[in-house]
């Protein structure tokens, strides 16, 4: 399978609605929201605030996994996540609070924001993310996606019980999750009715 079928989704996302005439400027338009993706994600992540009992802290790097999957579909929002997880992993001071490498108790989370792409993309290539009603169950899917991962990955990594990870790994962000939940529902069928998309 070439990288160009690899990256393109099943159906028209945000991202497809900057056409392209040849396969050459598509396959760049790819790589460049795929990147574009994963940087904002690490930007988003630096907006960080530690919290007292817990090592996982509040960042806006959420956000960005949530919307820019939904405007990249499946394929390239999942491969986003990768660049953005790899990068990181070996280095690049972008995840939580310009850290990088291996981050112990949180890495859980990360390896979940590929996951929490992959299955915001699909929603969105299911045409869930063009009104308000359908954005936010896809919100709420990634959400759920990234702590599927992270949670019992806390657990593992501190030697917690799956309950003491839920306290300090889900339940302190359960309201702040859900508000941008809230507001990447409102977000995407926004851009949605700004690019002028003819439903």
């Amino acid at each position: 399978m070439s990288v160009q079928a690899a990256l393109t989704p099943r159906r028209a996302v945000l991202v497809d609605l900057v056409r392209t005439d040849r396969r050459s400027l598509a396959w760049t338009r790819d790589v460049v929201v795929v990147l574009v993706a994963a940087g904002l994600t690490g930007a988003l992540a630096q907006l960080t605030i530690h919290l007292p009992n817990t090592p996982v802290p509040i960042t806006g790097q959420t956000l960005g996994v949530l919307v820019t999957s939904c405007a990249l579909g499946s394929r390239r929002a999942a491969v986003a996540m990768l660049v953005y997880d790899l990068l990181g992993f070996v280095g690049l001071p972008w995840f939580a609070g310009g850290t990088s490498g291996y981050v112990g108790p949180n890495a859980g989370y990360l390896v979940g924001f590929v996951l929490a792409a992959y299955c915001c993309g699909r929603v969105a290539e299911a045409g869930a993310d063009r009104h308000v009603l359908g954005a936010l169950p896809a919100m709420l899917l990634g959400e759920v996606a990234i702590y599927l991962v992270g949670v019992p990955w806390l657990a593992v990594d501190l030697h917690w019980s799956l309950r003491h990870a839920l306290d300090a790994g889900f339940n302190p962000f359960v309201i702040g999750d859900a508000i941008k939940a809230a507001l990447g529902g409102a977000l995407l069928p926004g851009a949605w009715r700004l690019l002028d998309w003819r439903r």
